[in-house]
């Protein structure tokens, strides 16, 4: 399964959602590019838009190789296996996580403004993305909003390689995904249009879906 654009994935993927059992629904994107995906699911399903802001923890030597990840106010989620490959410890990245929990928290800033995070205790919380890879930052987004009490805890994304939606069934109550490929080497493969999603178009869209269900509802 293709999809034209973020937009068009996140209809396919709230027509899949009103099959499940929401309670009191929240949509809980992940930005950048899983914002668009998510304002379409909100906008679908009628159920008030928010943030879950995650950062890749990447290795002090080569910040882009990530070795774990952090989400709100979560714990550092760190790659046991990739530590261990690349001799290092825990407390080698208490430099890197301070700067990733500094950039966070401006980057939550940036998107929320002075409006405080949606409740979701209580709530089923689905947390959306444009797709999934590795799933390192869905796993550190799951884990933070579990800390929130959620009633169910829903992972939607339009496509991820299956043995990553395997992998991350655990961490959700639900996982729902469009299309799981055998032949998989990066999201942007299964988009027509694929353009990065700017910090501007994500306060864009979070300021449309406020106007028309406020976040606190």
């Amino acid at each position: 399964m293709r999809f034209k654009d973020r937009f068009e994935a996140g209809r396919k993927l709230a027509d899949e959602l009103r099959k499940q059992s929401l309670t009191d629904p929240v949509i809980l994107a992940m930005p950048r590019g899983g914002v668009p995906v998510g304002f379409e699911v909100a906008r679908e399903l009628g159920a008030p838009l928010d943030v879950v802001v995650v950062r890749k923890i990447g290795a002090p030597f080569q910040p882009e190789l990530g070795v774990g990840a952090l989400a709100e106010d979560g714990e550092p989620l760190l790659d046991e296996g990739s530590l261990e490959r690349l001799g290092l410890v825990p407390d080698d990245l208490e430099e890197t996580i301070d700067s990733e929990r500094a950039e966070l928290q401006r980057r939550m800033r940036r998107y929320r403004g002075d409006r405080p995070p949606v409740a979701v205790e209580g709530r089923s919380a689905v947390i959306v993305d444009d797709g999934l890879a590795t799933g390192g930052s869905a796993r550190a987004a799951l884990q933070a909003v579990r800390q929130r009490g959620p009633s169910r805890l829903v992972l939607a994304v339009p496509v991820s390689p299956p043995e990553t939606a395997a992998r991350l069934a655990a961490d959700a109550d639900d996982l729902v995904c469009l299309s799981t490929p055998e032949q998989f080497m990066a999201v942007g493969q299964w988009y027509r249009d694929f353009d990065q999603t700017s910090d501007e178009e994500v306060v864009e869209l979070l300021e449309r879906a406020w106007r028309e269900t406020p976040v606190g509802q």
